[in-house]
């Protein structure tokens, strides 16, 4: 069954005339009619379902007209609207955006308040019985995981998730649609799509990898093109024919929900209507679930069927009084190096432990998912017993995690287990009973039974699980290995989940224990150990994972280890921990490569110490840092939050120096005025391209978000701008860049003007009169300081 989604209230109520400024779902209360008439139109048109007008109905978009208190009376009356024009065969969902505000550590919102924002919109569109909940136009997967969580909270609904992707195939945060899909569809969404943002054509590919990932139908709703100005007016480039022509493609696709967003009409809905008439949905193979984990940008599978995967072990106190240490007293210095050099060692997953003793674990653990899952893009697995800092930890990562673990004491069952089907969270299984370690194969397969029958019971299902073969201590077990690798063949074949184990435990006592070791791993790999749990610093192992995999298949014809073994290639996984005593630059420059905030600071005061001119420090260290930053988000390899975190640790290193040497002046590289323009109260893009900007040295006016052109110009001679940035995210508001730039003109101000926003374009721009466009906040430090040069 393919279903038709509505097209753009905004597009309509743009063409009613509604003034910049106004809030879009007041009308909801002052012209019901108008809002009711626009349903209608779509109705007519042949939309199965319609949203309503409530978009920007949650409480933080409201506080910003001065209508948070009446957030649950103006969605109560949308919702009434459109129920009452869709009358019994028409769907109604219910329409929720974003907050316009960054969660944690992007920004300032935090993940509980998020949360109880999407729960209250949620509740109140639920309690006027909708037929959806629909999360629309998110390009934040961290925020997207809060709507989502609130709304299967708050209701019992179906709720469809759709995420906004640039021409990139990526959201501004960096998420792709296949992370997206997995995720989302871990945490329970029911139908996942994609909306605005792009045209047809953009998303086609992005609804293919979508519908390869998830079994959850699809949903998808384009705008009508990229927008362009024409007289003054914003105007959408794709005409009702052309769209249609896209229809037939997105349903083959995957797509069985399709419609409109930004620029489309009762028009266009009617035109997709009729090219999608007697069409059926796609039949999509469905592959056999496999257990995949995510972070925020990156996915990665672990299956028999596929190459080896290392979950890096070190990021555990125990037995490590220095990381313990640091770790009591709030530094993750140690642990942010860890995480960065395991994966330079091959890691392919981070456990993170922080099991000190004395200190409060839920905060310790919340701060290290938050700051390791900004620095790193490989999934994180949460190590801890105690169900509050697990808790802690899911809510702070940014995609899908491994709780590590999961036994069958009857206590871990009750309060883990819904964690996790909560949460999306995939489980390691630990064959461990109330009666303690099983010592035989037959018995950990029974206990491992019990875990899986109770995981089922809590709705986890295939997919969710890896299974810890357990290891015990030869010198103290003479059997401990053949029961081992009997327990790895026997979970393949009764099961068929992927395994995995620590390993370092069966040498304990031994002489020579990289040996029994590496020995050791070349065994349980040959069994089916899938993800082991160890050092990868350990070369010995790392030469017995190479090896392995040329006899086991997963490297064909051995290719990758001939060229290790002739000296021809360095393998990723064979590194040791890089070594620290390096040039000073060098590691400013890596510190702030990698975000390393705390560190960067002692670097550069050792620099100074050593007598290095600050402006050697900031051109061959800071500058250059950058500039290699700036080429990696170009290239798709590096993505915002890593952006963010090393603009934050070269904010740090120019503190540091004007600390030092406060008669030095390296922050004067111009002075910038920065606003979105009246009418608009989104500043997410605005907000980001301020902090990179002043992060980079130049000194920042930030007028805020719906600033009129008397404002921005008044602010532009008053400091004697050099430049004059504009934002515009909404299409009701873009033509109010032309009116703040001609006014700038007349006023005999010399500040360049740069403009951005997702709806902007450079063609847009170029028509506008400005002076360059930025489509992110790299592009435009850069075009900034090429401005003033």
């Amino acid at each position: 069954m393919i279903y038709v989604f509505d097209g753009a209230m905004g597009t309509m109520l743009q063409s009613a005339n509604l003034k910049p400024g106004d809030c879009p779902e007041l009308l909801n209360i002052i012209q019901p009619d108008l809002i009711k008439k626009i349903h209608l139109d779509y109705i007519s048109s042949g939309a199965d379902i319609i949203e309503t007008n409530t978009f920007g109905g949650n409480r933080i978009k409201l506080e910003h007209y001065g209508l948070a208190d009446r957030t649950r009376e103006i969605n109560i009356a949308a919702a009434k609207i459109a129920k009452d024009a869709a009358g019994k065969k028409i769907k109604v969902a219910g329409s929720m955006g974003p907050t316009g505000k960054f969660i944690e550590p992007l920004g300032e919102l935090s993940f509980d308040e998020a949360y109880s924002v999407f729960f209250e919109q949620a509740r109140y569109l639920a309690e006027a019985e909708v037929d959806y909940i629909l999360i629309e136009t998110s390009i934040d997967i961290q925020e997207m995981r809060a709507a989502l969580l609130a709304a299967k909270t708050a209701t019992n609904l179906p709720v469809i998730c759709q995420m906004s992707y640039s021409n990139d195939g990526r959201t501004v945060t960096g998420t792709d649609p296949q992370t997206a899909a997995i995720t989302l569809e871990a945490m329970g969404a029911d139908i996942i799509g994609a909306n605005c943002s792009l045209g047809p054509e953009q998303l086609l590919p992005i609804i293919r990898i979508l519908a390869q990932n998830t079994t959850k139908p699809i949903s998808v709703q384009p705008n009508a093109g990229m927008p362009h100005l024409v007289n003054g007016k914003t105007i959408f480039p794709m005409d009702s024919t052309e769209m249609a022509q896209w229809a037939p493609q997105l349903i083959e696709a995957g797509a069985s929900f399709i419609g409109g967003c930004c620029g489309t009409t009762p028009q266009h809905i009617a035109a997709i209507k009729k090219a999608i008439t007697g069409l059926k949905a796609s039949t999509r193979k469905q592959s056999l679930p496999r257990l995949a984990l995510t972070s925020r940008s990156k996915t990665v599978f672990i299956d028999k069927d596929l190459p080896t995967v290392l979950i890096g072990e070190r990021i555990n106190p125990t037995g490590r009084k220095k990381l313990a240490a640091e770790i009591k007293s709030g530094s993750f210095l140690s642990a942010k190096k860890e995480a960065l050099e395991q994966i330079q060692a091959g890691a392919h997953i981070l456990d993170i432990n922080m099991g000190v003793g004395g200190m409060d674990q839920t905060a310790a653990m919340k701060k290290a998912i938050t700051e390791i899952a900004q620095l790193v893009d490989v999934p994180l697995a949460i190590d801890t017993s105690d169900a509050t800092a697990l808790e802690a930890g899911l809510k702070a990562y940014p995609g899908r995690a491994l709780i590590n673990s999961v036994s069958a004491e009857p206590e871990r069952l009750e309060t883990f287990l819904p964690l996790a089907k909560k949460y999306g969270a995939a489980i390691l299984c630990l064959p461990i009973s109330a009666n303690g370690v099983p010592k035989t194969a037959d018995e950990r397969l029974q206990v491992m039974e019990t875990i899986l029958n109770e995981a089922f019971e809590f709705g986890l299902k295939a997919g969710d699980f890896l299974l810890d073969g357990l290891v015990m201590t030869v010198a103290a077990e003479p059997n401990a290995c053949q029961e081992t690798l009997s327990t790895l063949r026997l979970y393949r074949a009764k099961f068929g989940y992927p395994s995995t184990m620590g390993l370092s435990n069966i040498s304990y006592g031994l002489p020579n224990r990289p040996l029994i070791n590496s020995t050791f791993f070349a065994m349980c790999l040959a069994a089916g150990l899938d993800a082991p749990i160890m050092n990868p610093y350990d070369k010995p192992m790392q030469d017995t994972l190479f090896a392995s995999a040329a006899l086991i298949g997963h490297d064909q014809n051995g290719r990758a280890y001939s060229l290790i073994a002739s000296n021809q290639a360095v393998p990723k996984g064979a590194a040791t921990a890089p070594e620290i005593d390096v040039d000073i630059l060098t590691a400013i420059k890596a510190a702030v490569m990698n975000g390393e905030k705390e560190a960067v600071a002692s670097l550069v005061e050792r620099a100074l110490a050593e007598k290095y001119p600050p402006t050697e420090i900031t051109e061959k260290a800071l500058t250059a840092a950058m500039n290699d930053i700036g080429i990696g988000f170009g290239n798709g390899k590096l993505f915002l939050p890593q952006v963010l975190l090393s603009a934050e640790a070269m904010r740090a290193a120019f503190l540091k120096i004007k600390e030092i040497l406060p008669a030095q002046n390296l922050q004067n590289n111009g002075t910038v005025v920065i606003a979105t323009v009246k009418g608009d109260i989104h500043d997410l893009g605005k907000n980001i391209v301020a902090a990179l900007l002043e992060n980079n040295g130049f000194q920042l006016i930030d007028l805020g978000k719906d600033v009129d052109a008397e404002t921005i110009v008044r602010k532009a001679l008053e400091y004697d701008a050099d430049i004059v940035g504009l934002c515009a995210l909404m299409t009701t508001t873009m033509t109010q860049i032309d009116t703040v730039i001609h006014a700038l003109k007349k006023s005999g101000s010399n500040a360049k003007v740069m403009v951005g926003g997702a709806v902007l374009t450079q063609e847009y721009a170029n028509q506008a009169g400005a002076d360059c466009y930025a489509k992110d906040g790299v592009v435009a430090v850069n075009l900034a300081k090429n401005l003033l040069k």
